[in-house]
């Protein structure tokens, strides 16, 4: 079979990249044509995203791939989930869409659940009831009588809204319509009890689609600027997370596992064939979210790779060399200080300029040892990673009767082995770490599905295994882990 070109976008929280992927008809490979920062604005008090920053580098990945690849198949865009930006009734944007570390946009909670209350809002959407999803800011939107808000046209999240100025046409994909927190799982469109209830205006609400579904063609000014080939738009999972699980190497009889996508953010996932709704599943602080081709994940975030990030920034300002294998390193090397952090706190969720100082913190706080250094300090940090994820098992074991067998760990967080083999060591499980690409991968499957080169996910995932490489983490020191997870318990 001759080969065929796939033109995907991956817009991450901090880093985006345009990839071709050379597909054979057995397997397929990844071209990076072009890569990006994606670098959030704070002006006058508010966080936004760079929406036209994003959309240049959105047509200088296509121009690149239309220029190294004479004939594309087709494009798909993924993102990170809950924001979105308004256009008014003249298809104009009418501001850059706000940051979910905004501030402001988080402190909108009571207000909601004081209209409709959480339970009710988990009965009809199984999402969690997290102060970061597009909910909370179209309310805070509308009680400042915002701009935005009072001329709206459309709601459009944020890979919508890169398709919208692609081709024309204002639809919503199904996984990111279900992270703002008015989308019901069951009927798969937009839940109007919550709608009307919050008194949104209905009509900037459009057509949900699901993942696999061509949206139309590249419009005649995009080609005409760019000169280029018209090129079919797809709509992937187009929200990340749900991308990267479609993606991961997996085939059907596989045994009983956890997914985990580890990035900026963390994800714990079970994947089910239909939303568990029962209040166990809120109180341990889990939740319902929308998968590709009807599949829910019963998911809970936790701080990713966000916590050494910024930490790193920090140090960076002294060490201008220090990389994130310095750091890994000298966690391994550094003696364990006895400190532990609860890696979801609070403290840690917003931006810092010195987040070394924030763990410190929050080790005094609680009784405990302050950890020095980098190594003692990143040490502290990765710990509280790995007794997280067996935090999470063991909750996801108790709320569904299962017993699980191993992790497949997907991501940024792949590249870390002391993050894989400490997650492997605490849970007492096998981990399979890889590929670092899956969200790519799953952007690929929607597309090759919808161009009829595979059925369905399954056949996807056996796509994807044979175009992987995968390594497996063993436990071991379970005794250690063990000690330090009975601490764990006593600071949450």
């Amino acid at each position: 079979m001759a080969t065929k070109n796939y033109l995907v976008f991956d817009f991450g929280a901090s880093n985006g990249r345009a990839s071709v992927a050379v597909f054979d008809g057995s397997k397929f490979e990844f071209d990076i044509v072009h890569r990006f920062d994606n670098i959030p604005v704070n002006a006058a008090g508010t966080l936004y995203w760079d929406f036209l920053r994003l959309f240049g580098d959105l047509k200088t990945g296509l121009l690149a791939a239309a220029k190294k690849y004479s004939q594309l198949q087709s494009m798909a865009i993924d993102t990170w989930g809950v924001d979105f930006g308004i256009i008014d009734k003249n298809g104009k944007l009418i501001s850059n869409p706000i940051h979910y570390r905004d501030e402001k946009r988080n402190s909108m909670t009571e207000e909601v659940f004081g209209i409709i209350s959480r339970e009710e809002l988990f009965k009809l959407t199984g999402c969690a009831m997290l102060s970061y999803y597009s909910i909370f800011n179209l309310y805070s939107l509308k009680i400042q009588e915002s701009p935005e808000y009072q001329n709206a046209g459309k709601l459009l999240m944020m890979p919508d809204l890169f398709n919208y100025f692609l081709t024309g046409v204002a639809v919503n994909e199904y996984t990111e319509a279900h992270t703002t927190l008015m989308c019901s799982p069951f009927t798969k469109d937009w839940e109007f009890k919550i709608i009307d209830k919050l008194g949104f205006p209905t009509d900037i609400f459009s057509k949900v689609i699901q993942p696999g579904t061509e949206i139309a063609y590249l419009q005649e000014n995009v080609c005409k600027e760019l000169e280029i080939k018209p090129l079919r738009v797809i709509a992937p999972a187009s929200h990340d997370t749900p991308s990267a699980i479609a993606g991961i190497p997996v085939p059907d009889n596989s045994g009983n596992r956890v997914f985990m996508s580890i990035g900026t953010w963390g994800v714990s996932i079970l994947e089910m064939d239909s939303p568990l709704i029962k209040t166990e599943i809120l109180d341990a602080g889990f939740a319902n979210e929308a998968g590709a081709e009807g599949k829910m994940l019963l998911f809970k975030n936790f701080v990713g790779m966000w916590i050494i990030q910024q930490s790193r920034n920090y140090w960076l300002k002294d060490k201008k060399d220090i990389s994130w294998d310095d750091i890994m390193y000298s966690a391994k090397d550094a003696k364990p200080s006895g400190a532990i952090i609860n890696v979801d706190d609070s403290a840690f969720l917003l931006g810092q300029h010195n987040m070394p100082q924030l763990i410190c913190d929050f080790c005094k706080k609680t009784g405990q040892k302050i950890p020095e250094g980098i190594g003692e300090i990143a040490r502290v940090v990765y710990e509280g990673f790995a007794l997280k994820i067996k935090h999470d098992i063991l909750n996801l074991e108790k709320i569904t009767g299962s017993k699980f067998e191993a992790i497949n760990i997907v991501g940024g967080g792949t590249k870390d082995e002391l993050y894989c083999q400490w997650a492997a060591d605490a849970s007492g499980l096998e981990v399979f770490a890889g590929p670092t690409e899956t969200t790519s991968i799953g952007n690929l499957l929607m597309q090759l599905k919808a161009a009829g080169e595979i059925k369905n996910l399954s056949d996807g995932r056996q796509l994807s295994l044979n175009s992987s490489k995968i390594k497996q983490y063993s436990p071991a020191g379970t005794a250690y882990w063990d000690s330090q997870y009975e601490k764990y318990l006593k600071i949450l």
